[in-house]
């Protein structure tokens, strides 16, 4: 029977544009990019240069600090464009894929026939390196370290995510193979986060010497930082590793078949999309070849990820390195006169200033719509209702805000990520930017006191 962990505080978002289960086949992407963006924390420095041609697997760029993480194409090809911004910041790399993908072999072999130090070799030879995560700071981990223990979060309670147990089927293989690989390299545990309130896959019950954890609750459930807080929370100096499933299972590969494979299932979902569906991509593939005749009328935001953490696209824009959906929903912003005393039925609130509280079950067609403006930050208590960590999250805020480092360690900063706060900006009256405030206060510890 699978330990129980009740989740109390948070909340389901249910939106409309669910996809089904369902494989589409769709053309490849006729080009691919990777941004720096997706990895805060580390300074990156461009290796391949326009005209390079690269196999999947070969750097595209490098941490300046640690040379040995990288990050890699997901595809074989010519480096077409490196897409600058103000100060020539690296806004994206762009690569034109070739007919057939060539990878840069490393060999399979089995994880357990190995020793720790072969493995991580192998997994940074092959490029896989960067979907590695470490908490603190939910930056990329450090080849150097030994974690205290690694979590694996094996389902996604995020509003349209996919469904992990019909990701995972056919790949209970790789998805071993990686957990074996991880397995080696902490003197602690492995633990596997699963969904509470259904029979988790065969994939996630059949791997002998790990913790198998039921995770029973609303939204960020899912999330890996909730999951370590409620079973060993982060000590100051103490380096934990943080895993999202996929990830496992793409590091799985290089084990199965010697080679980076960064192919990623993943849903095109929410409202405004025709026929939600699942697909099989690479990393950094393009949302146009998705879309194209998939979308309903009116204008609409295209996000990488879910509506709460994701980073919002163009129409021909590009699939992030860690997401695992895209997400279309009507962009809104329309007025709508009186709308803060106008009886709606059609409007989600966790308080019972609507009426949603009336229908829990019903799903919701919402838009990226602030409904208001920032304003000065008051205590509310809202963020509490939603937030399932022993922290005080508005004072961890105001201690960031001022660059108080001392005040952050104590209000518990080790613990948390900009994700674990996505409610919290959902639920605040005063609309601060409560997950970039977050990134931001990740950064200044990362720049004093180092990863």
């Amino acid at each position: 029977m699978v330990k129980q962990v009740k989740i109390k505080k948070g909340v389901d978002i249910k939106l409309r544009g669910i996809a089904e289960q369902i494989y589409e086949n769709a053309e490849p992407s006729k080009s691919y990019a990777i941004r720096p963006s997706d990895f805060p924390g580390i300074r990156l420095k461009l290796k391949a240069r326009e005209g390079d041609e690269v196999l999947a697997g070969d750097a595209i760029m490098f941490d300046k600090d640690r040379p040995e993480v990288v990050i890699p194409s997901p595809v074989s090809g010519e480096v077409v464009e490196v897409v600058r911004g103000a100060k020539r910041k690296i806004l994206e790399v762009r690569i034109l894929p070739d007919a057939e993908t060539r990878y840069k072999e490393v060999g399979s072999a089995k994880p357990e026939d190995l020793d720790p130090e072969t493995i991580k070799n192998k997994i940074i030879e092959a490029g896989a390196w960067a979907h590695i995560r470490q908490r603190p700071y939910n930056i990329i981990a450090s080849p150097a370290d030994k974690p205290r223990d690694i979590f694996i979060a094996c389902f996604d309670s995020a509003p349209l995510a996919p469904d992990s147990d019909f990701v995972v089927h056919g790949q209970e293989a790789e998805f071993k193979a990686g957990v074996e690989a991880l397995k080696k390299l902490t003197s602690g545990k492995v633990y596997l986060g699963v969904d509470g309130k259904i029979n988790p896959s065969k994939a996630f019950t059949g791997i002998k010497d790990v913790e198998l954890i039921g995770f029973n609750g609303p939204h960020p459930a899912g999330n890996v930082g909730v999951q370590i807080h409620h079973l060993k929370p982060i000590n100051k100096g103490e380096r934990v590793w943080g895993l999202n499933y996929q990830d496992v299972i793409i590091l799985g590969r290089v084990f199965t078949e010697g080679r980076y494979n960064a192919a990623r299932h993943i849903v095109l979902a929410g409202s405004q999309v025709e026929k939600p569906r699942y697909h099989k991509v690479l990393i950094g593939t393009c949302i146009k070849n998705f879309i194209e005749g998939n979308i309903k009328s009116g204008e609409s935001r295209y996000i990488s990820g879910n509506v709460l953490t994701g980073t919002r696209i163009s129409p021909e824009g590009y699939l992030g390195f860690y997401d695992t959906m895209f997400t279309v929903i009507p962009e809104g912003g329309d007025e709508q006169f009186f709308g803060w005393l106008t009886p709606n039925f059609n409007k989600f609130s966790i308080s019972r200033a609507l009426f949603s509280w009336l229908s829990p079950g019903k799903r919701y067609e919402l838009d990226a719509s602030m409904n208001g403006e920032e304003r000065a930050f008051v205590v509310t208590g809202e963020y509490e209702k939603v937030f399932p960590f022993e922290i005080y999250p508005v004072q961890l805020l105001k201690s960031i805000m001022i660059k108080d480092i001392e005040a952050m360690e104590n209000l518990g900063i080790y613990e948390v990520a900009e994700e674990d706060f996505a409610l919290c900006e959902v639920v605040c009256t005063s609309k601060i930017p409560v997950q970039t405030t977050v990134r931001e206060g990740l950064d200044l510890m990362v720049n004093e006191l180092g990863a």
